[in-house]
């Protein structure tokens, strides 16, 4: 006697609306399967259209519209947009963005027949989700597979007393209600860095404290020196391998205290201790799933949880913890849970950090490379050197690439100034089919155009490794 088969109200329900929520439920109906996605905030996008990367970069874009920056070394250092700026000048800016993105990200999931639903989501059981619309009514919904896309939130420690006044996380630092005259950023992490950038273009004094030797110790250590140069001609100031044992948020200001003794008085304080999965309300304990202290869940390459059905993805599983990365991470498990072969590049993950100047990078850093006893050679190329650098008024960026001295692949490159962000995908694509520093010597680039600096950067390769190989021939292998 065969049993009979179990019907659910969905064959896929998304727990959040994120870039990893998005493009789970987006595939799924792609697949011509029936999609649910539970949302408990208002408006859709989750922290990246709301709260995080879409507020911060349109932000950033502001800054560097109304105060001019990027047109000193053309007009001189006294060139200013706007000679005051106020938080409403940006807000102007961001609330147009945001509203937009939302109205976008609303659209591709309603034309794609992705049934909304708004309230918080729990288990009830492996396949039952509980939700919580706030009228006291709980509505459940039954799906044969779920994906966990609930995103993260600020980490807060006890010792810091955030008022949303003073002393704010990355949320509160968006109803920040005027520019300080100065400010401490805790933690030299992404979000601390490229808010402490913004602030220093915007003429704040800026402090940057942090237990760790470095800033961005993920990137390559030549980047990240020449961005903490261009950090410093803005007049912030490092305090690296200093412990913060307490912030104190008053009416007029605040006192960060250091363990070693030191006391920093500042406007207002921009705490940035990382984030933590938005796991609290989802009651995994009663599917048998748990989270760590950071709130993530652990999950297999292809984004499963310990229970085969029930996927997570995007900022819950923690690194990356990027919007690109999260909505592939949300694509790749659709077509997981419904059997479609997906491929994902995920070892070529590029990397932006949108400070002031911008940095990104994708494959290997030189220490990276030396530890592994990778035999590389670095080429260089300076935006100062090309025609369009000039025209930018960019004379400060660089593309730098890391050349296997063996095949003469692509092992690394990594970028600092304008549109490093764009420029950086070129070094990607090239990587991602296993292409050649020659291919880069041979093509020929529009000019002028920032892209140019790849073949600048690949002729200084290919003559480093041209002299070596010269070299080794005429006297002998060493």
């Amino acid at each position: 006697m065969s049993s009979t088969p179990v019907s659910y109200d969905y064959d896929l329900l998304v727990i959040g609306s994120g870039p990893a929520g998005q493009k789970a439920a987006i595939q799924s109906c792609k697949l011509r399967r029936r999609v649910a996605l539970v949302e408990r905030a208002r408006t859709l996008g989750g922290v990246s259209v709301n709260s995080g990367t879409i507020p911060s970069k349109t932000i950033r874009e502001a800054i560097l519209y109304l105060t001019g920056l990027n047109q000193r070394e053309i007009y001189g250092q006294g060139y200013r947009l706007r000679d005051q700026i106020s938080v409403d000048d940006l807000r102007t800016r961001t609330r147009q963005v945001v509203e937009r993105e939302r109205g976008v990200v609303r659209d591709q999931l309603v034309r794609n027949r992705v049934t909304l639903v708004d309230g918080t989501a729990s288990f009830h059981d492996e396949h039952t989700i509980a939700v919580d619309d706030g009228s006291g009514a709980e509505r459940r919904l039954t799906a044969g597979r779920i994906v966990l896309a609930p995103g993260s939130t600020p980490a807060r420690i006890p010792d810091v007393d955030f008022n949303d006044e003073t002393v704010f996380d990355s949320d509160g630092i968006l109803r920040i209600r005027r520019i300080p005259d100065s400010v401490v950023v805790v933690g030299a992490g992404v979000i601390g860095i490229e808010y402490a950038s913004m602030f220093a273009a915007l003429g704040s004094k800026v402090t940057v404290v942090d237990g760790r030797s470095t800033m961005l110790d993920f990137c390559d250590p030549e980047i990240t020196d020449a961005l903490r140069y261009h950090l410093r001609d803005l007049g912030v100031i490092f305090r690296f391998g200093e412990i913060v044992t307490a912030v104190a948020g008053r009416p007029d200001g605040t006192i960060t205290q250091l363990a070693s003794g030191k006391q920093i008085a500042a406007d207002a304080v921009f705490y940035s201790a990382g984030r933590v999965g938005a796991t609290a309300e989802l009651r995994l304990d009663r599917v048998g799933l748990e989270s760590d202290e950071r709130g993530r869940i652990a999950v297999d390459s292809r984004y499963r949880t310990a229970v085969p059905h029930i996927y997570a993805v995007g900022d819950v599983i923690g690194f990356p913890s990027l919007a690109s990365a999260s909505a592939e991470q949300g694509r790749i498990a659709a077509c997981d849970a419904f059997g479609v072969e997906a491929h994902s590049m995920n070892e070529l993950l590029p990397f932006g950090v949108y400070s002031i100047p911008e940095i990104s990078y994708v494959g290997r850093t030189e220490p990276e490379l030396t530890a592994d006893a990778i035999p590389y050679e670095v080429g260089i190329s300076h935006y100062r050197e090309l025609a369009r650098g000039q025209i930018l008024g960019e004379t400060h960026g660089l593309l730098k690439l890391l050349v296997s001295s063996v095949d003469h692949t692509l092992l690394g490159v990594h970028v600092i100034g304008a549109d490093a962000t764009e420029v950086v995908h070129v070094g990607q694509a090239v990587m991602g089919l296993g292409g050649t520093v020659d291919y880069l010597v041979d093509t020929v680039f529009n000019y002028p155009t920032l892209a140019e600096a790849y073949k600048v950067a690949a002729l200084d390769a290919a003559n480093k490794l041209r002299a070596v190989s010269v070299l080794a021939s005429s006297s002998g292998a060493l």
